[in-house]
C-alpha cells in the first residue's frame, strides 16, 4: 500500500451514523483531518443479517462518503473486498491511525454495546463524542431511572413530551387532555380497505455495485435481494417520509395495529431503518407530524401515536439498553431453552399468520410492530423459545434492527425474559387476537375457533399451556387476574385437554416439525 498523506486527526463514521450534524464533524477540520468509513465482515456476519440490510447500509455508506467529499472532507473508504481490509472496525481504525500517523482518533458513541466495547478495548486512545441524534442522552436516562422502583415507559414518555414541547397546549397540558391515546390506535381493518401505493426507489450505479457484492459474498444469508427498493440517500429518505405524511399518516392512528393478508405495509411509515442509520432526523419527523395535527390534516390519535413511538418507546428502549447492558442480554426469566423452529427461516408452516409474516420478512426485511410482537414474537413466547435464539433472529432479518433497539424490544417486551423490568405483563395472546386484528385466519388450514384437536389453531392451546406452566410466576400479576380466573373456571377435563394439545405441539417442535 502506498503511504498515505498524514492527517492530524482521524474520525470514525459508522454505518449507522450517516448524519451530517454529528458532534464529531464539529470537532474536526476538513482541511487537516481525515474520516474513516469501512465495510467489514465482522459487522456483516456476527449474525446472519438479511442481504437487503447489508445492501442498505453499504450503499448508504458509499453515498454518504460521496456527499462528505463534496463538502470538502477527506474520506478514507474501505470497501468489503479491499485486499488489505482487516475485517473489523477496531482493526481498520488501528491500521489507518498508524498509516496516517494521526495524533487523535475521534469516535461517536456506538449503537451497540458489543462494538463500543471492542473499540474501548482496541488499544487506541479514543476521544468520544455523544450521539446527540436522540432526545434523551444515556446520562439523562440514567439520572431519570435513578431511585425509581419501576421504569414504566408511560412516565418517561410524559417527561419527553414536556422536554420537547411536542403536542402541548399553551399551559403545558397535553393536547386533547390526555397523554396517551393508545386505546384509539387498535381498530381492526375494515373489509376491503387497503394501504396506499408504495414509494419505490430505483438502483443507481453505486447500489447496483453493492447488490452484486452482497449477492457474491453473502449468498449463505437468509432473505432475498430481489425486492430491494429502500432509500439509500437523505434525499430519497425525505421522499419516503413525505409519502407517509401525505398518504398514510391520516389513517395510521386508527389502524397501526391492524394486519392484512398481502399487505405488509398498510399505513406504516417504513422509515425506521432510514432513521436508525441517520438518513432522517428525529426532531424533524416529530415537528412535521405535529404540524400536520395543528393544521388539521391528521387526527390527534395519529399524531400522538406516531410521536409516542419515537420520543417515547424508541428513546425508552435505548435508555434501558445502555442502563442494563451487558447483563441484560443474558436474562431468561422463564428459563426457556427451546431451539428456534426452522420455519422461522423459510416461512414453511401451515399457520397462515406465521407464513405471511415470515414470508414478507424474508422478501422485504420488514414487518411492522404488531406483526413482530403478536405473531412471530407471540409464538416464540408461547413456545418457550430461548431468548437469545429469537433475539438473534430479529436482529438478523429486519432492516431496522440494531442491538440497542432490537434487544429490549425482543427480550423484554416480546419474551418477558427480564421478569417484567420493561413490561408489566407478557404480551401473550391466543389466535383470537390475530383473528380480531387481521384477515389471516380466513385462509388458514387451522381453525381459530378450536383449541384442541388436530385442526385447532396452535396459538390457542399454546396460550393456555404457557399460562399453566408459568402460573407460579404470573398468577399474582394483576393484569392477568381475569385470565387466570377464566382458567380456574374451566373444568378439569378442559384444562387437561388444553395441556395435552400444548404438549403435543411442543413435542412436534422439538422433533423439528413445522406445524
Amino acid at each position: 500500500m502506498v503511504s498515505p498523506t498524514p492527517a492530524r486527526r482521524l474520525g470514525l463514521v459508522l454505518g449507522d451514523q450517516l448524519s451530517f450534524d454529528l458532534d464529531l464533524f464539529k470537532a474536526l477540520d476538513p482541511a487537516r483531518d481525515a474520516l474513516l468509513m469501512a465495510e467489514v465482515h465482522s459487522e456483516a456476519r456476527y449474525v446472519r443479517h438479511h442481504p437487503q440490510k447489508i445492501v442498505l447500509i453499504f450503499s448508504a455508506m458509499r453515498h454518504f462518503a460521496a456527499r462528505l467529499r463534496q463538502r470538502g472532507w477527506r474520506v478514507i473508504y474501505v470497501a468489503l473486498d479491499d485486499a488489505d481490509n482487516s475485517g473489523s472496525i477496531p482493526g481498520e481504525l488501528r491500521r489507518w491511525q498508524a498509516a496516517l500517523n494521526a495524533d487523535q482518533v475521534h469516535v461517536t458513541e456506538c449503537g451497540e454495546w458489543r462494538l463500543e466495547q471492542a473499540l474501548r478495548e482496541g488499544g487506541l486512545a479514543l476521544i468520544w463524542h455523544a450521539d446527540r441524534r436522540f432526545l434523551c442522552s444515556r446520562e439523562q436516562f440514567r439520572a431519570w431511572a435513578a431511585g425509581r422502583r419501576s421504569l414504566r415507559m408511560e412516565f418517561f414518555y410524559r417527561e419527553m413530551r414536556k422536554k420537547s414541547g411536542l403536542l402541548l397546549e399553551p399551559d403545558a397540558s397535553p393536547c386533547g387532555g390526555t397523554w396517551n391515546l393508545d386505546a384509539d390506535n387498535r381498530k381492526a381493518l375494515p373489509k376491503g380497505l387497503r394501504g396506499p401505493f408504495q414509494a419505490r426507489f430505483g438502483h443507481d450505479s453505486i447500489t447496483r455495485e453493492v447488490l452484486a457484492l452482497v449477492a457474491r459474498c453473502f449468498s449463505d444469508h437468509y432473505g432475498s435481494l430481489d425486492a430491494f427498493d429502500y432509500p439509500v440517500t437523505h434525499e430519497q429518505a425525505q421522499l419516503l417520509w413525505q409519502h407517509f405524511l401525505d398518504f398514510a399518516l391520516p389513517a395510521f392512528g386508527d389502524y397501526q395495529d391492524a394486519m392484512a393478508d398481502g399487505e405488509p405495509f398498510l399505513f406504516h411509515a417504513r422509515i425506521s431503518a432510514a432513521l436508525n442509520i441517520g438518513l432522517l432526523d428525529l426532531r424533524q419527523l416529530c415537528d412535521d407530524v405535529e404540524r400536520a395535527y395543528r393544521e388539521k390534516r391528521v387526527a390527534l390519535n395519529a399524531a400522538e401515536g406516531f410521536i409516542r413511538q419515537l420520543i417515547g418507546w424508541r428513546e425508552y428502549v435505548r435508555g434501558i439498553y445502555w442502563l442494563r447492558m451487558p447483563e441484560y442480554a443474558e436474562l431468561n426469566g422463564f428459563a426457556n431453552d427451546r431451539a428456534l423452529p426452522a420455519f422461522y427461516w423459510s416461512g414453511a408452516t401451515d399457520m397462515r399468520c406465521m407464513s405471511q409474516v415470515i414470508g414478507q420478512t424474508l422478501e422485504l426485511g420488514y414487518a411492522h410492530h404488531i406483526q413482530r410482537l403478536m405473531v412471530t414474537g407471540n409464538f416464540a413466547l408461547l413456545a418457550g423459545i430461548a431468548p437469545k435464539a429469537i433475539c438473534d433472529w430479529y436482529l438478523a432479518v429486519y432492516l431496522d434492527a440494531f442491538d440497542w433497539v432490537e434487544l429490549p424490544n425482543t427480550l423484554g417486551m416480546v419474551m418477558h425474559a427480564d421478569g417484567g423490568y420493561l413490561g408489566s405483563k407478557p404480551y401473550c395472546a391466543s389466535g383470537r387476537y390475530i383473528q380480531r386484528m387481521s384477515d389471516y385466519c380466513g385462509g388458514c388450514r387451522y381453525r381459530v375457533d378450536q383449541a384442541t384437536g388436530n385442526d385447532a389453531c396452535p396459538f390457542n392451546a399454546l396460550y393456555w399451556h404457557f399460562l399453566m406452566r408459568h402460573q407460579r410466576q404470573l398468577g399474582g400479576n394483576p393484569r392477568l387476574a381475569l385470565t387466570y380466573r377464566n382458567l380456574q373456571r374451566m373444568d378439569e377435563a378442559r384444562r387437561e385437554a388444553l395441556w395435552q394439545r400444548g404438549e403435543e405441539l411442543l413435542t412436534r417442535l422439538d422433533a423439528g416439525q413445522a406445524l
